[in-house]
């Protein structure tokens, strides 16, 4: 199974333009925005991130819903955020 987990948006990174700070979870993390490249990205914005590169932006209700429903996934979540925690972009 794949997951796309939200990440919201803190800020670019200050040395790569295609990097970006995310908050996944309480977890933050560098991630590729290069697909994103055209988008109108904020601080405070939501995107679906997936093997470190942002898929898509979106709103605040559907990652919400997304976080509800991984949130019930249990350990898988769980592990899953231990291996966001323990890797690296950049």
């Amino acid at each position: 199974m794949c997951l796309g987990i939200p990440g919201e948006l803190i800020g670019p990174d200050e040395d790569q333009a295609d990097l970006a700070v995310v908050d996944v979870s309480g977890v933050r993390r560098k991630i590729n925005v290069g697909l994103l490249e055209g988008e109108d990205l904020r601080p405070g914005d939501w995107v679906l991130i997936h093997v470190g590169f942002a898929l898509s932006k979106i709103s605040e209700d559907e990652a919400q819903a997304v976080l509800d429903f991984l949130d019930g996934m249990g350990q898988a979540y769980a592990d899953e955020l231990d291996a966001i925690r323990e890797s690296s972009i950049g």
